[in-house]
């Protein structure tokens, strides 16, 4: 028998290999979330997060200072508010001094360059853990009431430093009443990225443990307003919605459960469609590489470039830096 067509041609040498690669996993394609606290000189590791760890300001700065060099173009800042300035309608997210808006000064005082992205939602501040206004009767959360305050929250967001709000409370309307504060406030610069396919999600755990809302949250969940996981089509008309209110780029979370979407979003759009690879995600896959039945660098570099495959323009992981690492000692 006759041989025609031979693929493994192609996959032979490291060098054909290269060659024929359909896609390529670069520093430019990461961001990287991080979490902030108050104090100086404060490295806290997250233990259900492990290589992770909660930084004071100081701290950060000088983090930040390596994804600079390292070409990573942005960071996602997520607070540790103090529980003692929380409060159920999660007001210290309107103060001008709270640990999001002063982290925010200082790193673009340090790094003008690099991109700040702020997460625009209420449950690093509330005593309950939602990310919004509960009901009189405590049942659900508060959907107009809450909208109230995520305008104005955006508003001051970026006028302490962030380019870019991302809110991922998935309230209805809030693109609109973001975008709407942004432009009467004179910040029409100001990039929107809609969490616009934020599932309720099991994969959450470990990053809520490290803001501190976990324990508010108790046996609560978010169902009643992030997406039910077996759909696909409403998160179609979650973007398309959010777009239209004025969305510059979209986001679905998590990620790897969800590539179907990412790529249904990136090819029924063709907007900037951006993929969180979320902190259950990457326990999952450091806890397995402990155990020696992964290997870390192969799976990590594996699974970011999966959703670079489905679609994704870019993904926000907590591995970035030692992603970034290693693709400038390849180089």
């Amino acid at each position: 028998m006759q041989i025609t067509h031979r693929p493994r041609r192609l996959r032979r040498t490291p060098w054909l290999r290269a060659l024929v690669r359909e896609h390529q996993l670069s520093a430019s394609d990461l961001i990287w979330p991080v979490f902030v606290l108050d104090g100086e000189q404060r490295s806290e590791p997250v233990a259900s997060l492990p290589g992770v760890h909660r930084m004071s300001i100081d701290r950060l700065v000088e983090a930040a200072g390596e994804a600079v060099s390292l070409g990573i173009p942005a960071i996602a800042v997520f607070p540790v508010t103090d529980p003692a300035c929380k409060n159920p309608r999660g007001s210290h997210a309107l103060d001008p001094e709270n640990l999001a808006c002063r982290a925010a000064r200082a790193l673009k005082r340090a790094h003008p360059s690099l991109g700040l992205i702020a997460d625009v939602a209420l449950d690093p501040y509330t005593t309950h853990g939602h990310d919004g206004v509960l009901t009189d009767d405590g049942a659900d959360v508060d959907n107009d009431a809450t909208l109230e305050i995520l305008g104005p929250m955006a508003v001051l967001l970026a006028r302490s430093g962030f380019d870019v709000v991302a809110p991922s409370d998935m309230m209805d309307g809030r693109i609109a009443v973001v975008r709407e504060a942004l432009e009467q406030a004179g910040l029409s610069r100001t990039v929107i990225l809609s969490y616009a396919a934020k599932y309720a999600s099991a994969f959450y755990g470990p990053f809520r443990e490290a803001v501190g809302s976990k324990s508010a949250l108790g046996s609560a969940d978010k169902r009643t307003y992030q997406m039910d996981s077996a759909n696909g089509d409403e998160a179609l008309r979650e973007v398309a919605m959010d777009l239209d209110e004025g969305a510059d780029m979209v986001m679905v979370k998590p990620g790897m459960p969800y590539l179907d979407i990412v790529r249904r979003v990136k090819e029924r759009f063709e907007v900037p469609t951006l993929a969180y690879q979320v902190s259950g995600e990457y326990a999952m896959l450091r806890a397995a590489s402990e155990r020696g039945w992964l290997n870390w660098e192969s799976a990590i570099d594996e699974s970011l470039l999966s959703f670079k495959r489905a679609g994704a323009d870019a993904v926000l992981t907590y591995a970035a830096i030692d992603v970034a690492r290693r693709l400038r000692e390849r180089g």
